[in-house]
């Protein structure tokens, strides 16, 4: 079982990377591409773990985009951890991360919920830092029973405590990610209301692959951008978005499968790849 969508406590998930390697094993998965948000920091302790229980890793990465005024999440794919370029990249998201979640933790002082920035660091530990540990907060200190609530109440977009983020174009995510020579791709389109006119735009700056099966699609947005997939020539891919039940209980390892033809077709368009 393939599955190209998952994240760990280097950002947002819920394990750590050796965790979420043997849970997605547990779970049948045997190819497992770890995309943890605007970071590789997990890839080398995901990557061990993979060897011992017999789990191919693919060297992942997600990256927040915008394309025409829309948020785009792009998947990268068998890219180099290690890449200069990308973690500069990676170390200027890390700054701009946690100059918005001081703004947000303000915002939620001024809303009168003493919220410290302290909380948020303790809850996220290493991990880059984003909305959900903010969310996490919320919900310890007992002002949001859960962490949807602490998104449609402060966190959402838009919401009381929202804060506008750094705007990284789509064209400039996909050249990232080529350039550490990787494939990039269209996560769960549906929820990011992604257009024909989106997509190609992607596609014409070099997208390789559109996530169609999605935890975030019914069968008739699958159908949609699966005809988007082969009008603009990019693999159809499926990934479970798996970031662990107490953060999204609706994505589950195991149950998105990418058949191998489809896989290999992807890996045959990264720049670094060596038949």
């Amino acid at each position: 079982m393939i599955d190209l969508h998952s994240h760990t406590t280097a950002s947002d998930g819920q394990y750590p990377p050796a965790t979420l390697v043997a849970r997605a094993a547990a779970a049948g998965v045997t190819v497992l591409a770890v995309t943890d948000h605007d970071t590789v920091a997990g890839l080398a302790e995901a990557r061990e773990a993979a060897r011992a229980h017999g789990v191919e890793l693919v060297p992942g990465i997600e990256l927040s985009a915008f394309i025409h005024g829309k948020e785009a999440h792009i998947l990268g794919h068998f890219l180099c951890p290690e890449d200069p370029a990308l973690a500069r990249f990676a170390d200027r998201l890390r700054d701009e991360r946690t100059h918005r979640m001081e703004a947000m933790v303000a915002r939620m002082r001024e809303l009168g919920f003493p919220v410290r920035m302290e909380h948020v660091l303790k809850v996220a530990g290493d991990a880059q830092l984003g909305r959900p540990h903010l969310a996490r907060v919320l919900v310890n200190q007992g002002w949001c029973i859960d962490m949807k609530a602490a998104f449609d109440r402060f966190l959402g977009t838009g919401r009381a405590a929202w804060v506008e983020r750094f705007k990284l174009e789509g064209a400039e995510a996909i050249r990232l990610i080529r350039d550490a020579g990787g494939t990039a791709t269209l996560a769960h389109p549906g929820s990011s209301k992604m257009e024909r006119v989106e997509i190609k735009a992607l596609a014409q700056a070099g997208l390789s692959g559109l996530e169609v099966l999605s935890a975030d699609h019914n069968a008739g947005l699958r159908q949609k951008y699966l005809a988007l997939a082969a009008e603009f020539d990019l693999v159809p891919t499926f990934g479970s978005d798996f970031h662990g039940e107490e953060v999204s209980p609706d994505h589950r390892l195991g149950v998105a499968a990418m058949p191998p033809e489809l896989f290999q077709k992807l890996r045959a368009r990264a720049p670094g790849f060596r038949a």
